[in-house]
């Protein structure tokens, strides 16, 4: 019996291998659209898929991140400006990009831009530090999708969007693992609502990576800028000593500089020709956060909070 299951798993997973190996064609002549190219993922995947010949469309939120990124590309590669937060500026960029596709439509969108701070604990935080994570990882990615699936579902093409496996198990505070869990739920609908017009959506789950994002110095910064603000009676429940631990570099510290562990899933979700349906990128995702997301609640509680610092007035 043992013998006819071991069999059968080693025919599952080599399908699986022989159809993930499979891509799809003429990808020279297709287009594909990547925001917060400025640095991190986009920047990198943006480089990636102009190696591989795509007529890569980066969106960049500064001049200088769309220059330097020009000059590390072929003449393939264009940039655009673009804010996700700002409806006239996402209105500018879908008008540049249907110039550049014509009826070609858009092949791949793709949903890199985000930010994590301020993330603190959810008492020393206001409403708009809540807002301001949202704006650009929920909101704005829900306006920039709506935006461009007129032509993504004309190329009959790909929606890509990075949550995190902070989308799984929430171990911050603050907005972001908020908008993480809405990326997640927003692409799983949108999935199912464009399965009949043979539009792809994917999910990237990345660990904990390098980034801007997750940049040391920023971090501190952010953290002394909101303990700063915390009313003194808040202050006192949690203590100094809890707010040095917050200072300390925590997840930057175990933070992964190997971007193309998440590139590549990009990559493949793009070009794949039977991509799947949610990436985990790093090793981190894969052997920890991931597997904890499946735990019953007292597990992952118990996990998640063994090396998180101690209030002063705690139990």
């Amino acid at each position: 019996m043992w013998l006819y299951l071991a069999a059968l798993l080693g025919l599952y997973f080599l399908r699986r291998w022989y159809r993930e190996r499979q891509s799809v064609e003429g990808l020279p002549e297709k287009y594909v659209l990547i925001t917060g190219c400025d640095s991190g993922f986009g920047n990198q995947l943006a480089k990636q898929l102009d190696t591989r010949g795509l007529r890569v469309l980066a969106a960049c939120l500064t001049q200088q991140g769309a220059e330097q990124l020009r000059k590390a590309t072929s003449e393939r590669l264009q940039t655009v400006i673009l804010d996700v937060t700002r409806t006239d500026s996402i209105a500018a960029a879908t008008a540049w990009v249907k110039e550049q596709v014509g009826n070609k439509g858009l092949w791949g969108l793709v949903n890199n831009a985000g930010i994590a701070v301020p993330t603190a604990p959810n008492e020393w935080l206001t409403k708009d530090d809540f807002v301001k994570v949202l704006d650009v990882n929920l909101i704005g990615l829900i306006e920039v999708t709506l935006s461009f699936l007129p032509l993504v579902k004309r190329a009959r093409g790909r929606v890509v969007n990075v949550a995190s496996t902070m989308g799984r198990v929430a171990m911050l505070g603050g907005g972001y693992c908020l908008s993480k869990y809405g990326v997640e739920a927003f692409s799983d609908s949108l999935r199912r609502e464009l399965l009949p017009f043979g539009v792809k959506v994917c999910i990237i789950e990345p660990g904990a990576f390098r980034t801007q994002i997750l940049n040391t110095q920023l971090l501190q910064d952010m953290v002394k800028e909101v303990w700063g603000r915390v009313p003194s009676e808040i202050k006192e429940s949690y203590g100094q000593r809890y707010f040095d631990s917050c200072e300390s570099e925590g997840l930057a510290a175990t933070a992964s500089p190997n971007l193309f562990l998440v590139t590549d899933c990009m990559e493949h979700a793009l070009t794949a020709r039977h991509p799947r349906t949610r990436y985990s990128g790093g090793w981190d995702a894969k052997l920890y956060f991931i597997p904890v997301s499946y735990l019953p609640a007292w597990c992952q509680d118990f996990l998640l909070t063994l090396q998180q610092p101690k209030p002063a007035h705690g139990i």
